[in-house]
């Protein structure tokens, strides 16, 4: 079987892998959030609004952190993620800071076979999509879970930034999703001198193709933004303008990092 025919194995195993550091890192600072039991940004808060008593699906969760913050908030949320390993940090860490949601493994294209309800919020953020091959099938998936007038939410890293070198010093990468990307990648964002190594198969989504997928499904798109930073260093060469917004140096304000887009489902 080739990479791309088993890239679901060979990520769910990346992903497991970085678990192991994620759940220990300063970048995650598991410590902080025992206390405080939040870990979102402004941004996706003011995106969401009041989800007090709302129903939330939260695809491609990692160990739950911003799973555990949406139902700390008063949401009734449920987690879904690929990596065995995350899924059971997540229910371990929800337990410790006496949060009740639910959490499930499944990768996003299975997951209509393994859970059955509709939701007001379908929520996704932060480096989500890159792992994911067909958007035409995953905004299916998403339309399946709405309620009929509930909303579909992203924050994610703009498609622009996957275009350069992990240094930032050259255009590696096309914008557009012309074929998989599959590399071997030392370390992790979360801790660059990680002592790990594993193969990822990835792919890079234009801003239309994104949207397209969305309208074909009917989805109506009501919100969408870019923004010149990311609220998290979790690339190399970054300096912080202000208090959790970087840039790459040298590429400053000049470049999109991050996007947001919010999507209504209609009314029956």
């Amino acid at each position: 079987m080739s990479d791309l025919e088993n890239y679901i194995e060979i990520n769910k195993k990346l992903w497991n892998d970085k678990t192991k550091i994620h759940i220990k890192s300063e970048f995650y600072n598991n410590k902080k959030f025992l206390i405080t039991k939040q870990s979102l940004n402004p941004l996706e808060i003011d995106l969401l609004g009041d989800i007090k008593n709302k129903s939330i699906l939260h695809l491609q969760c990692h160990f739950g952190q911003d799973s555990i913050s949406l139902a700390n908030m008063g949401a009734e949320v449920t987690g879904i993620d690929l990596s065995d390993a995350a899924i059971n940090e997540a229910k371990l860490l929800a337990k410790q800071v006496e949060v009740d949601l639910e959490f499930i493994c499944s990768n996003i294209y299975d997951l209509p076979k393994v859970l059955n309800r509709k939701y007001d919020i379908v929520f996704t953020s932060y480096g989500t999509i890159g792992w994911l091959p067909d958007l035409d099938k995953w905004a299916k998936v998403v339309d399946n879970f709405l309620k009929p007038g509930g909303e579909f939410l992203i924050v994610e890293f703009h498609p622009v930034v996957w275009m350069f070198d992990d240094q930032f010093s050259k255009i590696e990468y096309s914008y557009f999703n012309t074929n998989a990307i599959i590399e071997e990648i030392k370390g992790t964002y979360a801790d660059f001198n990680a002592d790990i190594i594993n193969k990822s198969v990835t792919w890079n989504h234009p801003i239309d193709e994104v949207i397209s997928s969305l309208l074909k499904v009917n989805l109506q798109i009501t919100h969408f933004k870019e923004y010149d930073f990311s609220p998290y260093p979790c690339f190399r060469n970054v300096y912080e303008v202000e208090k959790d917004k970087y840039r790459i140096k040298g590429l400053d304000d000049k470049i999109p990092m991050v996007f947001s887009l919010k999507a209504g489902k209609k009314q029956d």
